[in-house]
């Protein structure tokens, strides 16, 4: 039990210890520092959903052969079209942007801002809650320590992201505390999707190999909808390119010296 509470708790002391550099940097985060930890992120989420939850998938059902690919394909594509709509539907404000997306609303600033970070973690939570659920319940390609990998490998890359969130809330005039608080709390919704989705594993063990697909699918998505985009545009683009293969590798050798 206190693993799998540690293995739910990384991400967020991550986001945490990410939100945290506004108590050691003055000013806004550089450009190339900011493309550089976008890319690493991204790295990051497109190696855990190929090592860590599409083979996985496959693997589960080996024995169906040729057709064993189908799970994963239904499941990531679910995945994506899952996040698109949520993306659609969500009135959400991204940093650095002055145009809502989703649905026209009435909500603060803050709160679009608040709801377009929840979309983004939402799939990071599930993917560390389903891979658990496999460990959980025993799953023969997925034990604790690929869990813990997945686990460890998110609150790495979700360090970046709670100082690309805490920094501009700092620069835009609040406290450092305050700043600090936003930025933390942007990755609570990570830890309580994944405790949900342990808490429902044992009604979703039939389908856990369209599961992890399905957080693959919603991972992706993030990264091709949002990361690479902010990290590729503009000035220092090769930076992000660099940052994304030092995260892929990172997690890639995470998953396989942990497994």
């Amino acid at each position: 039990m206190s693993t799998l509470l540690i293995g739910l708790l990384l991400p967020l002391l991550g986001t945490m210890l990410g939100s945290a550099f506004v108590f050691l940097m003055r000013g806004e985060m550089s450009v190339r520092l900011q493309k550089s930890l976008l890319g690493f992120a991204s790295g990051v989420m497109v190696a855990a959903s190929v090592w860590s939850l599409l083979i996985p998938s496959m693997e589960m059902v080996a024995d169906s052969g040729r057709w064993s690919v189908m799970p994963a394909a239904v499941g990531f594509l679910l995945g994506i079209g899952f996040l698109l709509l949520l993306d659609e539907l969500t009135p959400h404000l991204h940093l650095g942007s002055e145009k809502p997306e989703g649905l026209r609303s009435h909500l603060s600033r803050t709160a679009m801002l608040s709801l377009a970070v929840t979309i983004h973690n939402l799939p990071e939570g599930m993917a560390v809650g389903v891979v658990f659920a496999g460990a959980e319940n025993s799953v023969s390609n997925i034990s604790i320590a690929s869990a813990i990998a997945v686990s460890l490998g998110i609150a790495i890359q979700n360090v970046p992201e709670g100082a690309i969130i805490s920094m501009p809330m700092r620069a835009a005039g609040n406290s450092k505390w305050k700043s600090f608080a936003i930025g933390s709390l942007s990755g609570a919704v990570e830890p309580l999707g994944a405790l949900v989705v342990v808490l429902l594993s044992a009604l979703m063990m039939p389908v856990l190999p369209y599961m992890l697909a399905f957080a693959a699918g919603a991972m992706m998505y993030v990264v091709v909808e949002e990361l690479i985009p902010e990290a590729s545009e503009g000035r220092h683009s090769n930076l992000s390119t660099i940052g994304f293969a030092l995260g892929f590798v990172l997690m890639m050798v995470l998953d396989v010296v942990l497994s």
